[in-house]
């Protein structure tokens, strides 16, 4: 296929794609990444990983590591792109400090910012033929994890080619956590953000996606955010409390509370 009919059929897929639809607002949510089972009866928004399936009639917004390494792929990374991981002078990985198990993309050059996108939106094209609504592009915020190694200009423009491949595809797009960026410029659809209420970042992101916030806060740092979220904004935004390791109903950690 010559370039020219390439660059043909992809602006033909861009308008042919459905104009995204972010979640609908102030529904029920549940967020299945430690494991997918059956949602709860008036569960309307559910948040899977990529390797799950959706589920038919609701909401379904399929998770992708966008920004570092899912656990369990180093090794294929290291056998494929090799040159796309983040690496310290020395030529050590620069793993996430919290899960070490994560390592850093590198996204410092337009030539790697472009393959990485090219692997992200075969994980897009994925969640799209499954069937997902949505996408969560997890870990926008590990340029702040990187040792300066990463600039904040580099990340944007690379989120800038994530909503691209996204939008192509017909699927919305949220801005994971983050506050630090107003991710509606960028061309973000919705908010996903974890312990907003606990860190009092709410307000930021409801000021950029007004309704479309799905906030997540967690037991074991709760200390009454949960409480706090529900009166303050439980009657406009998506709002639930989980466990923190995300398990599933058989599991004697598992909470799940929607306001």
């Amino acid at each position: 296929m010559t370039a020219f009919f390439a660059a043909l059929l992809a602006l033909l897929a861009g308008f042919m794609a459905p104009a995204p639809t972010p979640p609908p607002v102030d529904a029920v949510a549940d967020y299945q990444l430690g494991g997918a089972y059956e949602p709860a009866s008036g569960v309307k928004v559910i948040t899977r990983d990529s390797t799950e399936k959706p589920v038919p009639g609701l909401y379904n917004i399929c998770y992708v590591n966008a920004f570092q390494t899912q656990p369990g792929s180093l090794g294929w990374w290291e056998r494929k792109h090799p040159d796309l991981l983040l690496r310290s002078a020395a030529g050590a990985l620069i793993r996430d400090a919290d899960w070490p198990d994560e390592v850093l993309l590198d996204l410092r050059t337009g030539d790697n910012r472009k393959e990485l996108a090219g692997i992200v939106d075969g994980w897009f094209g994925g969640c799209a033929d499954d069937g997902y609504d949505g996408v969560e592009a997890d870990n926008l915020d590990s340029w702040t994890r990187s040792g300066a190694m990463i600039e904040r200009s580099h990340t944007e423009a690379f989120a800038r080619l994530l909503v691209r491949s996204a939008h192509q595809y017909g699927l919305a797009i949220a801005q994971k956590n983050t506050v630090e960026l107003d991710g509606s410029r960028l061309g973000f659809d919705f908010a996903v953000t974890e312990e907003c209420e606990a860190y009092d970042e709410c307000g930021s992101y409801i000021d950029s996606y007004g309704q479309h916030v799905i906030e997540i806060e967690y037991t074991d740092k709760d200390d009454g955010a949960f409480d706090r979220a529900c009166a303050a904004q439980g009657k406009d935004i998506t709002v639930m409390l989980r466990d923190r390791d995300l398990v599933r109903p058989d599991h004697p950690d598992y909470f799940s509370e929607a306001c």
